[in-house]
């Protein structure tokens, strides 16, 4: 008589690990963000990921350049700039010293609304579009170029939650500003300029070689890797260089209406 062979019973699968928090994620995309966007991945879509970082960056912004714009270093910095450039533009179209102290007084008004306003505006602006526009990026990349398949609201998220980066590249900017009196501070190359020039293309090239952005990118690249499943560097390969594109046109341009600028006042 022949036996029957025993047949194992199937083993139970494992369980999914639980989904992360939003709060594990936002601390955790600084530490191990691989296993923030392998979450992201694997979870449902969610509005939080990118809607969180987005106020708790336009807060942080706030505050610092209240912080930032009531130091009286800060104030005669930004005071001087603007009276060494109307004195410039005095010397240029022989404007007299009647009109020049007039041109004074309406900047000091002015500048003092403009700086309210870009401070209140743009970090509402680089908030909000930044996910959306960079999101665009990332789903492009993924789905395109690195042969993924992910969802556009996916990159989106991947973005928002590597703004946390940007929340703390917002304090360390406050604290050197605040620090060291001078409102270009940055953590870049910046702080190896004691006098900032605006008009000075070297110096914008220093302001963009910024530690806090080379981290950020990373981690967006991290993300990218991880929704497109292709190799980190690949992944960092095209985040850096679009960046680089981008900053390198926009400094260009800079460059390139000064130039015409001063060949207009000449």
């Amino acid at each position: 008589m022949e036996e029957t062979p025993l047949t194992q019973a199937p083993q139970p699968e494992a369980p999914p690990p639980p989904a992360m928090s939003l709060g594990g994620r936002l601390l955790n995309v600084f530490a191990t963000p691989g296993d923030v966007f392998q979450d992201v991945k694997t979870t449902r879509t969610s509005t939080a990921n990118w809607l969180v970082p987005a106020v708790i960056f336009i807060l942080i912004s706030w505050v610092g350049a209240w912080l930032a714009l009531s130091q009286d270093p800060i104030k005669h910095q930004l005071s001087e700039m603007t009276d060494q450039a109307i004195q410039k533009q005095a010397e240029k179209t022989h404007m007299s010293e009647q009109q020049a102290d007039q041109l004074r007084e309406a900047a000091a008004k002015w500048g003092i609304i403009g700086r309210a306003v870009s401070a209140g505006l743009v970090p509402v602006i680089v908030a909000f579009a930044t996910p959306f526009l960079w999101g665009l990026f990332l789903w492009l990349l993924g789905n395109k170029v690195l042969k993924g398949s992910f969802p556009y609201m996916k990159g989106v998220e991947v973005v928002g939650l590597a703004s946390m980066v940007s929340v703390l590249d917002a304090v360390l900017t406050t604290l050197l500003r605040v620090g060291v009196g001078n409102y270009f501070a940055s953590p870049s190359l910046m702080l190896l300029v004691k006098d900032f020039d605006p008009q000075n293309p070297v110096h914008s090239l220093l302001a963009v070689v910024n530690l806090m952005t080379f981290w950020v990118l990373a981690v967006r690249a991290v993300g990218l890797a991880r929704l497109s499943g292709a190799s980190f560097a690949k992944a960092a390969l095209w985040v850096f260089g679009i960046w680089a594109a981008y900053t390198g046109i926009l400094i260009g341009l800079a460059a390139l209406a000064q130039a015409v600028f001063k060949r207009m006042g000449a």
